[in-house]
């Protein structure tokens, strides 16, 4: 049989989407109740967040923790405060998951599947992001992961959302950070004086 050539393609995670697109699109999250709640809760979580959908299906109830009013999930270390309306959305997506009455009536997992004693497939949760809210969710999770670090130190963002502070870092200088730069907004000292 004489010798193939396959040809291979590679995977690019494309450019992240704008923070304006962002915030727009949290907003429709946040607010536009036509969308099923299960998309909203899960497009905010990935836009707050940077959570990648094979993260956020193995969210469990127990991971959103209701300490006395105030609402915290469990990305990392230690517990994050949840913003509302996101907290009030968390807790009403509890109180009413999918596919709980017939084969997931004990179910702890955030977005139980229909498959008995599983979370919903990520590539389903993906779809429902998609058509739902026409959300780009590597675009939009690399976008939020960008903002996030510029914002506050990598290895304290990594730790928090349950990343590696190598990956983070990466992250970090890819969107143009550089120590001098933070300095100066810690600080408020200009670094060449």
């Amino acid at each position: 049989m004489p010798k193939l050539d396959i040809p291979t393609t590679t995977a690019e995670a494309g450019k992240p989407i704008t923070q304006t697109r962002r915030l727009a699109l949290l907003r429709r999250a946040l607010t536009d109740p036509r969308p099923p709640l299960r998309s909203r809760v899960a497009a905010a979580l990935m836009l707050l967040y940077g959570q990648p959908v094979t993260r956020l299906v193995r969210l469990t109830i127990t991971d959103v923790v209701n300490d006395d009013g105030q609402v915290l999930i469990r990305l990392g270390t230690p517990p994050l405060p949840v913003p509302e309306p996101l907290a009030g959305m968390l807790l009403e997506l509890i109180d009413n998951r999918q596919n709980m009455t017939t084969v997931n009536p004990h179910s702890q997992w955030l977005f139980p599947g229909r498959r008995a004693g599983q979370p919903v497939h990520s590539s389903t949760l993906l779809e429902h992001l998609r058509n739902d809210l026409g959300l780009p969710a590597q675009a939009t999770k690399s976008a939020t992961l960008r903002q996030l670090v510029l914002q506050a130190p990598a290895p304290v963002v990594a730790d928090a959302l349950g990343f590696s502070a190598k990956h983070l870092t990466r992250v970090w200088g890819e969107a143009g950070g550089s120590w001098t730069t933070y300095s100066t907004r810690e600080t408020g000292r200009d670094p060449t004086r």
